[in-house]
């Protein structure tokens, strides 16, 4: 009787340790997607707001890139020195209509000013060239509120997660179990990482667009000293 109570127990051993090796060995897979939505709402917003700085800074890379590269061509300038010299101006402002460009833009206002003194025209080309860079500029803002957003949303899910471990604690009395606070600790780190992540994309993509925007007026800088150097030059 006592070797078969033994024997009985043995097994019960046996099956509680193969029971926990196997938890051990297969442990439960989660994956991104599922862990995403343990962060609730927030994840959600989170999303949301790198979608929109995902589509605005692409929209306005192109633009930019646009350009920069309409405005770095010097044939449009030599074209312009041309017309100016032999007295053709018309022709000069249907080029720079033409071509559609801030730097276009800007030289088709310091033409149509002709005639009127210098500080005049260079008063104009400046009012020109600070719309050519405020249209440029449109949005980019966003960007930079999306990177500063992210995370503090992903702060606040961190205080709304612990504050749901909390909850969970004073419902669950004697009974508390790492299970019991799993909801609210995992709402509360994934949020974090998630918030962080969209803050460092959202600031490298406005970094890049501020740098393309500095380049463009730098070029219009340099163009509007060449258009008022031309009409220093002597006739």
């Amino acid at each position: 009787m006592m070797s078969k109570f033994l024997l009985i127990q043995s097994d019960a051993v046996q099956t509680v340790v193969d029971t926990a090796a196997n938890a051990l060995a297969a442990p439960e897979k989660i994956t991104i997607w599922d862990l995403t939505m343990k962060g609730g709402w927030i994840m959600i917003v989170l999303a949301a707001l790198l979608v929109l700085a995902l589509y605005i800074s692409i929209e306005r890379y192109l633009t930019l890139n646009k350009a920069i590269k309409n405005d770095s061509d010097n044939a449009f300038m030599s074209q312009i020195r041309d017309y100016i010299h032999q007295g053709n101006i018309d022709a000069a402002r249907q080029l720079s209509k033409e071509n559609a460009s801030p730097i276009s833009r800007m030289i088709d206002k310091g033409l149509s000013r002709l005639g009127r003194p210098l500080s005049d025209i260079q008063v104009a080309i400046e009012n020109e060239g600070k719309l050519a860079v405020a249209d440029l500029e449109k949005r980019v803002s966003l960007v930079a509120t999306v990177a500063s957003l992210g995370p503090m949303l992903g702060f606040l899910g961190t205080v709304t997660g612990m504050v749901t471990a909390f909850q969970d604690m004073a419902h669950a009395g004697n009974n508390i179990d790492i299970s019991i606070l799993a909801t609210g600790i995992y709402e509360a780190m994934v949020t974090t990482v998630g918030g962080l992540i969209v803050g460092i994309i959202a600031y490298f993509l406005y970094n890049v667009l501020v740098t393309r925007i500095n380049k463009v007026v730098f070029d219009l800088e340099v163009r509007a000293n060449e258009f008022m150097d031309l009409l220093h030059e002597p006739a």
